[in-house]
């Protein structure tokens, strides 16, 4: 039986109230009319077995417990198993009132084609009788792996929140998407965009999402001449033609780290004509952004130099380091962080206290160019 509700700003607002007392002032941010925590938990990373399941679930818990609100995911992601280590352990958190599900806003994406808890042995075989003999997707719909079409997408939705165990999920990506560029046309791509984009505005008037964006990889980090390049702009007009002033492309996500500081430092997007970063055309269009990466798989977690170290407050770790860096990025409302294991929720959210970087320390990471 799914857990009904979704997050709200009552909601968000009660838990942020629950957790305040020992959280720094902007540690929360008032984004899309909800209360987001600074810090997110995703559930990239792990092996596809029982136990990392179980760390999943015990990961979640106590992520929320601490002062974690966010938590994202994916279908593709451990073959569905990430989806349902969070469908168990909100299971656990609203079964034994550690919070309400208002209060947690639950992110997950489609596009990719999942396997079902494990590697098939015969991949075409799973596709054809698990996408194609159904008739939820044609050989010719699926480019690199991926698919967008509207019957495609509601599969997927659908098959979320059953795993998830929820009758809304707050916060639906569009997963990749420029993957469907390296097979059709920049014409046919805007075309299955606004077949997407309808299909979601319905979910939101059916009550099983409550909105959506775009989760990407390289889109919006790439100049407008890559053939992978998506114009934050246009993704936007197209959801306003689809829904309206009150359409529901609210989000999107992106990689952004010590390593990867293209969404600040790259100014590749047009707003009206003005050249901007990905960061400000957000802004720009209110629309929220989400760091994923914000470790790059531990890459930027260890080896960091005193003059990074020092202007992020010369914290205890240099995963913390890395991670005050990307909530402290102005127009960042909350970074990803993949933790599959109790002991590194417990020491990344030492966090939680310690305030948002001062925007004259941070500008001294990049000297004159800010």
């Amino acid at each position: 039986m799914h857990i009904d509700g979704h997050a709200s700003l009552e909601g968000t607002t009660r838990y942020r109230d629950r957790i305040k007392g020992r959280a720094a002032e902007n540690h929360f941010r008032l984004e899309q009319n909800l209360w987001l925590s600074s810090i997110g938990l995703g559930t990239y990373l792990g092996h596809h077995d029982e136990p990392t399941d179980i760390r999943y679930t015990e990961s979640v818990m106590r992520a929320v417990e601490l002062g974690v609100n966010v938590i994202d995911t994916a279908a593709n992601y451990r073959f569905q198993r990430s989806e349902r280590s969070i469908g168990t352990a909100l299971r656990h958190l609203t079964d034994e009132k550690i919070c309400k599900r208002d209060e947690v806003i639950i992110c997950t994406k489609g596009g990719y084609l999942p396997f079902d808890g494990e590697p098939p042995t015969n991949v075409g075989r799973y596709v054809e009788e698990t996408f194609v003999r159904p008739g939820i997707a044609t050989p010719s719909d699926i480019v690199a792996g991926h698919c967008m079409t509207p019957a495609y997408l509601q599969n997927q939705i659908d098959q979320s929140l059953d795993n998830l165990n929820l009758s809304t999920v707050d916060l639906y990506y569009l997963h990749n998407p420029e993957s469907q560029l390296s097979g059709v046309s920049r014409q046919e791509f805007e075309a299955k965009l606004r077949s997407a984009f309808e299909l979601f505005e319905k979910n939101i008037a059916d009550g099983k999402i409550g909105m959506y964006g775009a989760a990407t990889w390289n889109g919006f980090r790439v100049t407008p001449d890559d053939r992978g390049y998506l114009s934050l702009e246009r993704l936007y007009e197209i959801a306003t033609e689809v829904g309206g002033a009150e359409h529901g492309f609210r989000f999107i996500q992106l990689p952004f780290n010590l390593a990867m500081p293209e969404a600040l430092t790259t100014v590749n997007q047009a707003v009206e004509g003005e050249q901007l970063s990905v960061l400000e055309a957000a802004s720009a269009l209110g629309v929220t952004v989400v760091a994923s990466a914000s470790l790059l798989q531990g890459k930027v977690a260890h080896g960091l130099s005193e003059n990074i170290r020092e202007p992020l407050g010369s914290l205890a770790t240099d995963a913390q380091t890395a991670i005050q860096f990307v909530r402290s990025t102005p127009g960042i409302t909350t970074a990803l962080i993949g933790m599959s294991r109790r002991e590194h929720v417990e020491e990344n959210l030492q966090l939680v206290r310690v305030p948002r970087t001062a925007l004259e320390d941070f500008q001294r990471l990049f000297g004159s160019e800010e």
